[in-house]
C-alpha cells in the first residue's frame, strides 16, 4: 500500500473496539458463517482449517453446515489430521490441509468448498474474466486444476491437488469446487469473497452478452495494494454483522 493510502487508514481514537476479544475458535467459526453467505453453502459440504502457532489445526466439523457453527464446535487436530479437542468428527478429506500446510508452512488459513458461482466456472474448465474493481481486490493467477480423478479424500489425490496448487493463492478444481489459502482469518475472507464476487459477476456479465475486462495492467497492481495489505476493516465489518444477527457465536 502506498504512503498517502497508509495515511488515509492510519489509527485514529474510536469509541470502542472494531470486534471484541475473539479467540482462534471463534474467528473460524465466523469466518464460516460470512462465507456461508457469500455463496459458499453446499449443505454440510466444506472445510476450513486454520494453523495455530503451537503446530496444531483447528477445523469446522464434518456435520454441522456452515450456517450453525458457534466457538464451541470448532475442533483441534494434530499435524496428522487427527482430532485432539472436540466433540465432533473431522471431514475424511482433510490430508488436502495436511499436505497444504506440510509444502507451504507459511499457510495459515485453507479453504476448501462448493461456492456457487465458483464451481460453475470449475465446471465449465474456464477461469472468469476480472469485470469490476472488487473482482480484482486480489491478484495473481487463478489456477484451473482441469482433471478430476477422484475426491479429495483419496490420499492421493489430496497430494495431487497441493502439487497443482504449488505456491497460488487460489484454484478452481474441475467438476468440484475452489481452494483458497492465506496467512489470516482477514486475508482468508477477503480471497474467498473477491473468488466468489468474480465468479458470479462474470457469470452475470457473460450471461448479458458480454463485457469489457479490465486489462491486466491495471488489475494486478490493484490486486497487489489491496490483496498484500488486506482490505482495511472489511473483515471486522462483516464479522460485526455476524455477530448482531447471533451473537450466540461465542461461547461466553
Amino acid at each position: 500500500m502506498n504512503e498517502e493510502l497508509m495515511k488515509q487508514f492510519a489509527p485514529v481514537p474510536r469509541k470502542r473496539p472494531l470486534l471484541p476479544a475473539l479467540s482462534p475458535q471463534a474467528e473460524l467459526a465466523l469466518l464460516c458463517r460470512v462465507l456461508y453467505k457469500e455463496g459458499y453453502n453446499d449443505h454440510i459440504a466444506g472445510h476450513i482449517t486454520y494453523l495455530q502457532d503451537d503446530g496444531t489445526m483447528l477445523v469446522n466439523p464434518w456435520e454441522l453446515a456452515w450456517d450453525e457453527l458457534v466457538e464451541d464446535d470448532i475442533l483441534r487436530l494434530d499435524e496428522s489430521g487427527k482430532v485432539i479437542e472436540g466433540g465432533w468428527n473431522v471431514t475424511p478429506a482433510i490430508n488436502l490441509h495436511t499436505e497444504i500446510h506440510a509444502r507451504r508452512p507459511g499457510v495459515k488459513v485453507i479453504i476448501h468448498n462448493h461456492a456457487r458461482y465458483g464451481t460453475v466456472w470449475a465446471n465449465a474448465g474456464r477461469v472468469p474474466p476480472i469485470y469490476d474493481q472488487t473482482s480484482a481486490q486480489v491478484n495473481g493467477e487463478l489456477k484451473l486444476m482441469d482433471e478430476y480423478n477422484a475426491t479429495v479424500n483419496e490420499t492421493s489425490e489430496g497430494a495431487r491437488c497441493a502439487e497443482m496448487l504449488g505456491e497460488a493463492k487460489w484454484a478452481l478444481l474441475a467438476n468440484h469446487g475452489v481452494i483458497v489459502v492465506a496467512n489470516s482469518i482477514s486475508q482468508a475472507y477477503l480471497r474467498a469473497a473477491t473468488l466468489e464476487w468474480r465468479c458470479r459477476t462474470a457469470f452475470e456479465v457473460e450471461a448479458l452478452g458480454g463485457g469489457k475486462a479490465i486489462p491486466a495492467s491495471v488489475a494486478e497492481p490493484l490486486g497487489d495494494m489491496i490483496d498484500s495489505n488486506g482490505f482495511p476493516f472489511l473483515w471486522e465489518a462483516m464479522a460485526r454483522r455476524e455477530l448482531r444477527q447471533d451473537s450466540s457465536i461465542l461461547s461466553s
